[in-house]
């Protein structure tokens, strides 16, 4: 009754149920270096899949053991767990929680497959050698005689890929692929294509896979094929891949997985980036979820960074800090190795590493580069490593993809600014004035978020020191005056001057004299005039028109005297009007100024 029922499903299958869906298996990780990998895991399934047996699944955990040596330093672990049904991505690693952190879905002949995934190095590096178990990994809601226990594709386990360092091992490359992609009646060919291989020595090469739900008694046109080669082993025949054994621990009881290793130093292809994976199957269904390559890899790998740009304000010279690297590599980049310099892609400048790069190794130096006047003012900055200045290397890269970095620079110039013009104030005496020039401040700029201070001297405007703190009013002792100018950006400054000049203003009399020492209008007084009019002469006449005083820059004020000379009897004068004229003597002023002065004692 169930071998009828299976091959009325298996029609069933194959006349509406041949889509697939699957998650392609690529590249997750590389490592350069002397590194190894191991497998370990196990099978939930206590018997093979097949006409006699029917979902034996019995339990939700399994073990393994671990056992490196002792030189052997663990440098990942990766868990993968796989079964029957849309998935189960929480389980446990010896009582440890652990959840999924990347899911790989297969939807295959009208059923569900899965395959989950999670970095558990640091527990592995805690706990080392010996043994661990996988439990809580549960897929039996999904085995029912209706389900996948009705075409025998009831299955669970898990897998641990140990990626370790061992200083005796040879310099390698290993490339870690996952995704999840199967093989079966109804789609009897599967191809995977391998990229970032770096063969440089096919020696020692060998490759792994963690595959599951292979049947060791199903052998219908199963191979695996490597760049077109069969491969086979003692434990996996040519025409039986995946029968589920474990090439590490030699056991051919691993049901419905397999933790296969394959020797492919004969079948690589030097300098040939590239590998091809077929499976085919007849009639057994097998997933692939994990691939891992070997390959004997001596090169260094040249990287380069920009560490810094340094930039001085109006200059397209450009100091550049920078830091070549042989990260993730297998050999020392040679002293020699060529950087190219670019300008928005544009060669400007040569230069080379000095000094050989050991393994993990890096060497920082400095150019300076002077930017074309060609070249924008904005433009992208690149440094290639391993670049003669035309694209092309001069080394044997383990990644040739990967030699370059660039930045965008923005040259710096100073601000741009309005031109100011001169301030004129009154002579306040020996060319002495005072001037109001803030709004000066917000006149000068162009750009409204620079800075603006004065300054008395060029020297304090470069250096930014004893700015003018009260441009509102501000005397000066003398002029004409150069007030210096700085807008400032956050980058750059600009220093531009304008000059406070005095004129001699005309002068104010105050023609009212009372000479009784009250200290009020004892004198005749013009504002505005001594020390400004130098050579100015003064006349007071009296009423009749006779001189009785006259005076200069030099002479004391007048105080309702007569000069000695002039009238017969020297002393004060009576009350009364008089007459002056002021002769300013400046070409400013060619006509006299005159007027009445009251005395009154």
């Amino acid at each position: 009754m169930n071998i009828k029922l299976r091959f009325k499903n298996l029609v069933f299958f194959l006349l509406f149920s041949c889509v697939t869906f699957a998650q392609d298996v690529s590249l997750y990780e590389q490592f350069n270096g002397r590194f190894d990998f191991i497998f370990i895991g196990n099978t939930m399934n206590n018997s093979e899949n097949n006409l006699n047996t029917l979902c034996n699944i019995t339990g939700t955990s399994s073990s393994a053991n671990l056992n490196l040596l002792p030189n052997d330093e663990i440098q990942k672990a990766y868990l993968y767990w796989a079964g029957s049904g849309t998935g189960d991505f929480e389980v446990k690693l010896n009582g440890t929680s652990v959840n999924s952190q990347r899911n790989f879905p297969l939807f295959q002949n009208g059923f569900d497959y899965f395959c989950a995934f999670a970095d558990v190095t640091d527990q592995i590096l805690a706990s080392g050698n010996g043994n661990y178990t996988l439990s809580d990994l549960d897929v039996t809601p999904f085995l029912d005689a209706t389900h996948y226990c009705s075409n025998r594709t009831n299955f669970a386990g898990w897998a641990i890929v140990i990626v370790y360092k061992n200083n005796n091992l040879p310099l390698n490359q290993l490339n870690v692929y996952d995704g999840l992609q199967g093989v079966s009646q109804t789609q009897q060919n599967l191809t995977l294509n391998l990229n970032s291989l770096n063969v440089i020595d096919n020696i020692g090469a060998k490759i792994g896979f963690v595959a599951w739900e292979g049947d060791k008694n199903l052998a219908v046109n199963e191979t695996l094929r490597f760049n077109g080669n069969i491969l086979s082993n003692p434990l996996n025949p040519a025409n039986n891949a995946f029968n589920g054994t474990n090439s590490f621990t030699g056991s051919t009881t691993l049901y419905n997985m397999d933790l296969d290793v394959y020797d492919i130093q004969n079948y690589l292809q030097i300098g040939v980036p590239t590998a091809e994976i077929k499976l085919t199957s007849g009639q057994d269904f097998v997933m692939i979820s994990t691939v891992v390559t070997k390959l004997n890899s001596q090169l260094p790998d040249a990287t380069i960074v920009i560490d810094n740009v340094n930039l001085e304000c109006n200059s397209r010279e450009i100091l550049v800090d920078y830091t070549v690297y042989n990260l993730n590599s297998t050999n020392p980049l040679p002293a020699g190795t060529p950087i190219a310099i670019y300008a928005d892609g544009y060669l400007i400048e040569t230069t080379e590493t000095n000094a050989i790069l050991p393994l993990e190794g890096s060497l920082s130096d400095s150019i300076l580069l002077t930017i074309p006047d060609a070249i924008l003012d904005n433009f992208t900055l690149e440094f290639v490593v391993d670049d003669i200045g035309n694209g092309t290397g001069i080394v044997t890269e383990i990644n040739e993809n990967n030699n370059s970095f660039s930045v965008e620079v923005s040259l710096l110039f100073s601000p741009e600014f309005n031109p100011l013009e001169n301030l004129l104030s009154c002579n306040l005496g020996l060319k002495k004035g005072t001037f109001d020039f803030s709004a000066y401040e917000e006149i000068v700029k162009v750009d409204p978020n620079c800075v603006v201070q004065f300054f008395g001297t060029n020297s304090d405007a470069n250096s930014n020191t004893n700015p003018i703190l009260n441009p509102h009013n501000y005397t000066t002792t003398t002029t004409p005056k150069e007030i210096f100018v700085r807008i400032q950006d956050e980058n750059c400054y600009s220093i531009t001057s304008f000059l406070l000049e005095t004129k001699n203003c005309p002068p104010k009399p105050y023609n009212a004299v009372t000479p009784n020492n009250d200290g009020l209008n004892d004198y005749l007084f013009f504002e505005g005039l001594r020390d400004i009019f130098t050579n100015f002469k003064l006349y007071i006449y009296s009423r009749w028109g006779r001189l009785v005083w006259e005076g200069d820059n030099n002479s004391e004020n007048w105080f309702g005297q007569s000069s000695k000379g002039v009238e017969v009897q020297i002393g004060d004068v009576p009350d009364g009007t008089y007459f002056y004229i002021l002769n300013l003597n400046d070409p400013d002023y060619p006509n006299p100024l005159t007027g009445f002065v009251y005395l009154t004692r």
